[in-house]
């Protein structure tokens, strides 16, 4: 990783919910409200944020870990702010906190961890897969 990464940094992401990030099972609309699916999707995109500058030509960073909790519902429309910090710095490694917040509070928080590796490793292991 290129030097600059350190404890402390914030990445900020706003979202509106929509439809598409309502709670739903095969395609069937459970509750009309921000799934938890959707948060974690959401906490791992705006983790990476803080990670993207400072990956080298040769690295990608690889979610390994979300640890997490959904304690308030979020309805569409409204307006949610995640903010991740970093909290862990590893060789190979970086782990934010993720706090979630609409416009009546907290609405979620937890940690994501992501791998940092080359990226010929990373092929080797997903090609691994496919056999």
């Amino acid at each position: 990783m290129k030097d600059g990464l350190h404890i402390g940094l914030s990445e900020v992401m706003t979202i509106k919910i929509t439809k598409n990030m309502f709670a739903q099972f095969d395609g069937e609309v459970v509750h009309p409200v921000y799934s938890t699916a959707s948060m974690v999707y959401h906490m791992e995109w705006v983790s990476r944020k803080i990670l993207l500058p400072f990956l080298e030509d040769h690295e990608e960073g690889m979610g390994a870990a979300v640890h997490m909790q959904h304690v308030a519902p979020s309805g569409e429309n409204s307006k949610v702010t995640l903010t991740a910090t970093v909290t862990t710095i590893t060789e190979r490694s970086l782990v934010t906190e993720v706090i979630v917040m609409n416009e009546l509070g907290l609405i979620g928080r937890g940690e994501v961890k992501q791998a940092v590796l080359p990226k010929e490793v990373i092929a080797k292991k997903v090609l691994a897969t496919n056999n």
